[in-house]
């Protein structure tokens, strides 16, 4: 409980870093460097589970708690020692009006797209493991992982090298829509080679939306409140994985692994009912001197 409240919003502090580096003239690469943001997750998520398997299987179980206490420790200063992108500070006053932005539908429908998104991950990881499981090969669940994570750094990287254009919101609707067609089919397959194809393919669809969330949760609030405004965002992602996490693991102990899927592909079928309520909301009303449009 300690080591999550006193971790460092580290994913806010770069998104919005990001943003007051990659602003006026240069805010079209700004998907982009949320896509690299997303790449270097992806690698995380891969090699951290890999790096504390070696350190148990030497015989230093403890070890792989103080490499991610020192990874944390080590990132967070190297990023707080950039001084160059520090966004500009702004004034109690400027903050207070821009925080009412924040109750804004625009920015909550993002918020709630992030808590949607960590619900689909957190009953992924119970019901991926149960499959496994189920089948007398929990080994396998690493392959499946491993399936899933491959796609979600193609899907990153081919979003981030590939220029953009049209709008944001119809990206993100038409993600998440796939998402939840790629989903589906995990409530009844139960073939290992159909199950790990059709991982893969949710994969290709989680890093856009991530992205497009950084994206669209940008043009929602000013640059004074923005930081908050990303940490939001990803406070209710954990959230989400949390409760998930809890919610999966009852369903899958009443219906099997594929109920467990069932509740990942309920979270994509929200997603998309989000994000389709979203292609209604006019262009974002937000001053040119705190934020930039979306075009």
């Amino acid at each position: 409980m300690l080591v999550g409240a006193t971790l460092p919003q580290l994913g806010a502090l770069s998104a919005a870093r990001w943003s007051a580096l990659l602003s006026g003239e240069r805010a079209a690469a700004l998907p982009t460097a949320f896509a690299l943001e997303a790449l270097a997750n992806g690698v995380s998520y891969m090699a951290s589970p890999a790096l504390v398997s070696v350190l148990g299987a030497a015989g230093y179980p403890g070890a792989g708690v103080l490499l991610a206490a020192a990874l944390v420790v080590g990132g967070g200063l190297a990023l707080a020692a950039q001084r160059r992108t520090v966004p500009p500070l702004t004034g109690r006053a400027e903050r207070r009006h821009a925080g009412r932005a924040l109750f804004h539908s625009a920015f909550l429908r993002q918020v709630a797209l992030g808590l949607a998104l960590g619900v689909f991950f957190g009953a992924m990881q119970v019901s991926v493991t149960a499959y496994a499981v189920g089948r007398g090969t929990p080994d396998a669940a690493a392959l499946l992982y491993f399936a899933s994570n491959c796609t979600n750094l193609v899907g990153g990287w081919v979003y981030g090298a590939w220029r953009h254009g049209g709008s944001p919101r119809r990206r993100q609707a038409a993600a998440a829509a796939g998402l939840t067609l790629a989903s589906l089919p995990l409530i009844f397959l139960d073939a290992p080679l159909a199950v790990g194809t059709t991982l893969a393919l949710t994969g290709l669809a989680v890093p856009v939306l991530l992205i497009l969330t950084s994206v669209l949760t940008e043009s929602s609030v000013p640059r004074a409140v923005l930081t908050q405004a990303f940490t939001w965002g990803n406070s209710a992602s954990a959230a989400g994985i949390a409760g998930a996490a809890a919610v999966a693991g009852r369903v899958v102990d009443a219906g099997g692994a594929h109920a467990g899927f069932g509740v990942a592909a309920g979270a994509a079928v929200a997603m998309t009912v989000l994000a389709l309520s979203g292609l209604r909301d006019p262009s974002p009303d937000v001053p040119k001197s705190s934020a930039p449009l979306l075009g």
